[in-house]
């Protein structure tokens, strides 16, 4: 049997090094060695969208890999591609780092520098792992990316472009449609999730910061259930205590609530931390709020290349939503995705604040009417992202009950929103 090796190693030497000697391993078949943790995810996903046969039996993770931690993205891969043997290349060979890898996920760990025996036998067990697997999967294609839901992230440009609103909607719509939602308030110094939720809860992101295990008794303990049915895990009220959720500690917060609920919404704020690079970097969809005036796509543009400087996500991989659209505004959304260089969502939210104010006011969001353009194109978005059902995202009820297709949508054209006449249709 041929054994498909996918080298993950940041250093050239190394890179140079691994391939050549995985090379000479019987009936291996090296792939080109990918430079950092966003390719390696990226690559896999891409393969593993295709088919779980594209995907290889073993993936070797060198330490010094960036800019996810070796360790971090050893679980990662784990997680997401549970069909693939990864293999751990390190110098430390301590019994406390092999019992961390073996916690992560690994399914061996190999110590530096290579020898030709190791690397033959772990390579080996983990590909025979991955074949195991593979025949308990069968072709799935579902099943390939591992367990748990969907996570779509929602950044705003800069500050008061509409980005929590949109988190709570998209969120709101989801569950609608019968799914199990949770939503995140990774905004850890300003996050307002609560406010626009009338919500008050002593339990935080922060308290779950120090905590190495996240069991679901321990993740219970720190959600809020609301009314609606969402699951809400919100931003510290001291925001100080933003400073002791990490990267590592998001990336296993969110990879927990992925592990029990369909879809994970996270309100990641207008100002990039650690912990929100995390999880932009792993969510499944990443969504950037703008509106549409010159500042905000400036700043649209200035997030989006900062992204592509710190390695967190790819502009073609970011989608812009445009917030407070109006049909006579001069910059319209194929503008904002010439200059952003993101794809753009189908759907504009139309300006019709007056909609939102009294709801606003009262921490009601959820109560907002039915018939609001605002509410039928951040449903309808939702739809499009592919986080409810089809009569859910046609036309948006009141929560668990959607509302008939069509006929809201129509009334939303009416009071012109120029998105959502494109999307149904009208004239």
């Amino acid at each position: 049997m041929t054994t498909r090796i996918l080298p993950a190693v940041g250093d050239p030497d190394a890179a140079r090094s691994v391939t050549t000697l995985i090379g000479q391993l019987p009936d291996a078949e090296p792939a080109p060695p990918v430079t950092d943790s966003t390719q390696l995810l990226d690559t896999l996903a891409r393969l593993a969208a295709a088919s779980l046969d594209e995907l290889p039996e073993v993936v070797l993770v060198h330490e010094r890999i960036g800019p996810v931690p070796a360790l971090e993205l050893v679980r990662e891969v784990a997680l997401r591609f549970p069909a693939v043997g990864v293999v751990l290349i390190t110098a430390d060979a301590s019994p406390v780092l092999f019992s961390a890898a073996m916690d992560s996920g690994a399914r061996g760990l190999v110590t530096l520098p290579l020898g030709y025996e190791e690397l033959a036998s772990r390579v080996q067990a983990a590909a025979q792992w991955s074949a195991g697997v593979r025949r308990h999967l069968g072709a799935g294609a579902e099943q390939v990316t591992g367990p748990g839901g969907t996570v779509v992230t929602v950044s705003g440009a800069k500050g008061g472009v509409g980005t929590t609103v949109t988190a709570v909607h998209l969120a709101l719509a989801a569950r609608a449609s019968g799914r199990t939602v949770a939503l995140v308030d990774m905004d850890l110094q300003s996050g307002d999730i609560a406010s626009y939720l009338d919500v008050q809860f002593r339990r935080s992101v922060a308290d779950l910061a120090a905590i190495t295990d996240i069991s679901p008794r321990v993740l219970q303990d720190a959600v809020y259930v609301h009314e609606t049915g969402l699951s809400l895990l919100l931003a510290p009220a001291e925001g100080e205590r933003g400073e002791e959720v990490t990267d590592r500690a998001a990336r296993q917060v969110v990879s927990a609530l992925r592990g029990r609920h369909e879809v994970v919404v996270v309100d990641c704020g207008s100002q990039l931390t650690g912990a929100g690079a995390a999880v932009i970097e792993m969510a499944d969809t990443a969504l950037l709020v703008a509106t549409p005036d010159v500042v905000a796509v400036r700043a649209a543009k200035r997030t989006v290349r900062m992204w592509e400087r710190l390695q967190v996500r790819k502009a073609e991989e970011t989608v812009t939503v445009v917030n407070r659209h109006h049909r006579t505004s001069e910059i319209q959304p194929p503008l904002v995705q010439k200059i952003t260089g993101t794809r753009i969502a189908g759907v504009a939210v139309p300006a019709h604040f007056k909609e939102l104010q009294a709801v606003v006011d009262a921490g009601r969001l959820h109560e907002l009417d039915a018939k609001s353009t605002v509410k039928q194109a951040l449903w309808t978005l939702a739809g499009e992202l592919g986080l409810v059902g089809a009569p859910a995202a046609a036309g948006p009820g009141k929560p668990g009950k959607p509302g008939k297709p069509g006929k809201q949508l129509a009334r939303a054209g009416d009071r012109g929103s120029l998105g959502l006449r494109r999307r149904t249709g009208g004239r």
